[in-house]
């Protein structure tokens, strides 16, 4: 058999997630921003769009909250092609200005939340194999532009991205200012660990209550075909109103259907919470948040002290 050529290669394994020659060449190069090489993407890339599409609609319609439904709808995804995210852009822009951004891999915090802040959303563009659906070791282009990025259409939500956005700004003046290197690290890991753990439990995994009942707005349940349905059915879910000092003590672990959900009234409370948490990192009340997960990595540190 003849020996296939690099680029015969590359059509082969498209952009699959973790298996992607383009993306590990993009990383050596240190290019964090990059450009959707639409071309190299696979027929097993598009089947694995089209079944994830195809399994996720009656769920959406079940589960998921209006203003994604609507979001859906006004993005105009092709259910059975991987997305052009040019082609999202010039939907998704006219309406709050906010735009999708491919990225080669891990957005450090600052830099993910000032992405934000600017209106702008870091994307993936690789794809979980048609072949393993369920399995998603990173994020890739179906979380994020199926779960992220029909949100992205209402103005409220997008306002609240943004404000998130501030507060990284806000942290990283408040921290700025500490002399002493060992107080400033364990005092920015602190406002971090509760920053993430809001987004987790708001904008990843957050429900919002409605007049239909209890409904789905987090990306990490709108892109899971088992965990939409678990955390609106399961008696096992526990479901409360959200409050700030529980969301910003409360650990999680990514690895398995979460336990513990929290429901917002709707996308301008989301806003308030937003403002509020501001205000508390202001006061130093999230200086000395509960330990435990998530970790905050080195990079991540860096990210906020060399902005």
């Amino acid at each position: 058999m003849a020996q296939l050529t690099q680029n015969e290669m590359k059509s082969l394994v498209g952009l699959t997630t973790t298996q992607s020659p383009f993306i590990e060449q993009a990383q050596a190069r240190g290019e964090l921003y990059i450009v959707q090489p639409y071309e190299l993407y696979s027929e097993e890339n598009h089947e694995a769009w089209r079944r994830l599409f195809s399994r996720m609609h009656d769920r959406w319609l079940k589960y998921a909250n209006e203003h994604f439904l609507k979001g859906i709808e006004s993005l105009c995804l092709d259910p059975n092609r991987v997305p052009r995210l040019d082609d999202v852009n010039k939907f998704l822009e006219p309406l709050t200005h906010f735009k999708a951004k491919p990225v080669s891999g891990y957005v450090p915090a600052f830099m993910f939340f000032d992405c934000l802040r600017n209106r702008e959303f870091p994307t993936t563009i690789t794809i979980r194999r048609s072949d393993q659906l369920d399995y998603l070791p990173e994020p890739d282009i179906f979380h994020d532009i199926a779960g992220h990025v029909p949100m992205h259409t209402d103005p409220a939500f997008a306002d609240a991205l943004v404000r998130f956005g501030d507060c990284a700004h806000t942290a990283a003046d408040l921290v700025s200012g500490i002399a002493d290197e060992a107080e400033q690290v364990r005092r920015l890991t602190s406002i971090i660990k509760a920053m993430a753990r809001f987004f987790w439990f708001t904008i990843e995994f957050g429900l919002m209550n409605s007049k239909d009942g209890m409904k789905v707005y987090g990306s990490g349940l709108l892109s899971s075909f088992g965990e939409i349905a678990h955390c609106i059915d399961s008696p096992d879910v526990q479901r409360y109103p959200i409050q700030l000092e529980w969301v910003i003590n409360q650990s999680f672990e990514i690895d398995h259907y979460q336990p513990l959900l929290f429901y917002v009234e709707s996308f301008d409370h989301l806003f308030e919470l937003v403002d509020e948490l501001e205000t508390w990192m202001k006061q130093g009340k999230l200086n000395n948040v509960a330990p435990g997960e998530p970790g905050v990595n080195a990079e991540d540190l860096r990210s906020f002290l060399h902005r």
